[in-house]
């Protein structure tokens, strides 16, 4: 029987996907790689970096105000500033990895060193072992115990610094790597693509809710050493599944040679250097209507003609849509001084309430986060499956809604949820009252610590909207080979509105603790007034999301996005 192929029916043969190669530099073939295969992979090495992540931020206050002594508005400090670096770090490894590695080689560089820091992280919690027993000298034992803790509070931050930088690295080019898996030009994988923000989601939120269930029971009832250690186990591990999946991955071709930040950088610098020539000759266009003053970097001026260097219209509409993200991520501060709070205030919040389950038995606060990743494993699910196809039948885009509708809803989410906070922690305070703890902070507050379930719910839907919207919306919108910088730049939002939060806490705590008052954030959070903290929270965002939504409605789309 003769096989005739119509001219139609041709291309149908060759599955080999445009613009992508393999590990060994080959054309990749659609049905061996890439797609859900390949994200799997990928997905693996993420979920074991967001466990071990989270096994140290999580619970990192009460180590800061137990074995290390810290006070509590210095170590909401230290972990602001931490997750600060965390997340402002990205920037840089996204720089080296789209300009010089390659987001393949990048995740296994930063796994090492995210693997060599969670290690010394372990070897530091095994210091403060000096006892003294049978020791001839209490203060030569009183001397000896002070220096090896402070070589332990050396050895830790260095080696908190450390993880970091490997999540630095690690961060952005995980995300921007799966979403690279799937072809946007395909039909099938072009749908699977808009899914695969929330989904990726998901399965991070399931690893954070091991985090939370098991490693913080273990870090605070049975040893901090091995609830450090499990996670440079867990992290090791998920690298060697991500190193299994290297033969199916799919490696995005260079268009070009030079790199894009040096483009971006001349469009700016001939745009100035042309400010003065008349811009009458530009042509006109639906692109060109913001930020005119980089149009004249089309213009040649004597000096550019000389050094063969003219920007060329695409040059100058990457440059326009990398601009246009700044506004966007200026309005989402607030929202992101928000996210701060529930890996800290909510943690000690909850310390001081009812947390047995029976008798004997006591969850740990920082556990209660868990109901964070709870709601995430709710909501998503009825996100992607059920409020996006019935949006899409009225709205007709791919995603139901656009990507900055569902960025501004959590914004506004996040608001109810510092109110519910603020509200909550009057009542903490009135039972704190009433039964004559105030002076005695030692002593639990009969208040069942479910009251905070509701806050940390709400924060979990706010993070299934604003914070799956910014990943979504940071890629989409960025050149192609300026991905791993946009992933970094949602971060960037986290890490500046993680120092804003230090920054208030400690600008209110100077503020509201002069002369001998108690402060805000009074280590006796009995007469502390966090509830003032959490409508100031409130308010602020009230004010962001008036921001946001004034930044969203001037914003125009990139020309390949359909949201």
């Amino acid at each position: 029987m003769t096989m005739l192929f119509t001219a139609a029916e041709t291309p149908l043969l060759d599955d080999s996907v445009k613009g992508c190669l393999d590990f060994k530099g080959r054309p990749v073939h659609r049905s061996n790689s890439g797609g859900w295969t390949s994200a799997s992979f990928i997905i693996a090495v993420e979920v074991a970096e967001r466990f071990a992540y989270y096994g140290i931020s999580s619970n990192l206050i009460t180590y800061l105000t137990g074995p290390l002594g810290l006070s509590t508005a210095a170590a909401a400090a230290q972990v602001n500033s931490w997750s600060g670096v965390a997340t402002l770090l990205p920037l840089l490894g996204a720089f080296l990895a789209d300009s010089f590695l390659g987001r393949y080689r990048t995740i296994i560089l930063a796994s090492l060193v995210y693997i060599l820091g969670l290690g010394l992280l372990t070897l530091s919690a095994t210091l403060p072992s000096v006892t003294t027993s049978g020791a001839p000298n209490a203060d030569n034992v009183t001397l000896n115990t002070s220096s090896m803790l402070q070589y332990q509070v050396i050895l830790f931050f260095f080696s908190l610094y450390l993880v970091a930088f490997g999540q630095g690295g690690h961060k952005p080019c995980v995300q921007a790597f799966g979403a690279d898996q799937f072809d946007a030009e395909h039909p099938v994988e072009c749908k699977a693509k808009s899914s695969v923000f929330n989904w990726w989601y998901f399965s991070i939120a399931a690893g954070i809710l091991l985090t939370l269930l098991i490693l913080n029971y273990i870090q605070e009832n049975l040893s901090w050493v091995l609830g450090f250690a499990i996670p440079a186990i867990v992290m090791a591990v998920g690298l060697l599944v991500f190193l299994l999946g290297t033969m199916t991955y799919r490696f995005s071709v260079e268009g070009d040679k030079e790199s894009p930040f040096v483009r971006i950088g001349r469009v700016f610098i001939l745009a100035i250097r042309n400010r003065k020539i008349a811009s009458s000759a530009i042509a006109t266009e639906e692109s060109f209507k913001q930020f005119k003053f980089l149009d004249k970097a089309l213009l040649a001026s004597d000096s550019t003609m000389e050094q063969g260097k003219v920007c060329s219209m695409r040059e100058v509409e990457e440059a326009k849509a990398v601009l246009r993200l700044a506004p966007i991520w200026a309005t989402c501060l607030i929202y992101a001084v928000v996210f701060a709070q529930t890996s800290i205030l909510f943690t000690k919040q909850g310390a001081t309430m009812d947390r047995s389950i029976t008798r004997g038995i006591e969850i740990p606060a920082a556990t209660l986060q868990c109901f964070i990743s709870f709601s995430i494993l709710l909501f998503i699910p009825i996100y992607d499956r059920i409020v996006v196809p019935l949006a899409r039948a009225f709205t007709g885009k791919p995603g139901g809604i656009t990507m900055l509708q569902r960025i501004g809803t959590g914004i506004a989410v996040s608001a109810i949820a510092m109110v519910i906070a603020a509200l909550v922690e009057m009542k903490r305070l009135q039972t704190a009252r009433e039964h004559g703890l105030v002076d005695k902070p030692n002593l639990t507050v009969p208040m069942w610590v479910w009251w905070l379930v509701p806050q940390y719910s709400l924060c979990g839907l706010s993070d299934v909207l604003a914070i799956v919207g910014l990943q979504e919306f940071y890629y989409d919108q960025m050149p192609n080979e300026l991905r791993s910088i946009g992933i970094a730049l949602y971060l960037s939002i986290l890490g500046f509105g993680s120092f804003l939060s230090s920054f208030l806490i400690s600008v209110i705590e100077t503020v509201t603790g002069k002369d001998g008052r108690d402060s805000w954030f009074a280590d006796n959070l009995n007469r502390a007034h966090l509830d003032y903290f959490y409508w100031l929270l409130a308010a602020l965002s009230a004010l962001g999301l008036a921001l946001y939504v004034y930044s969203a409605r001037s914003y125009i789309y990139a020309r390949r996005s359909t949201s």
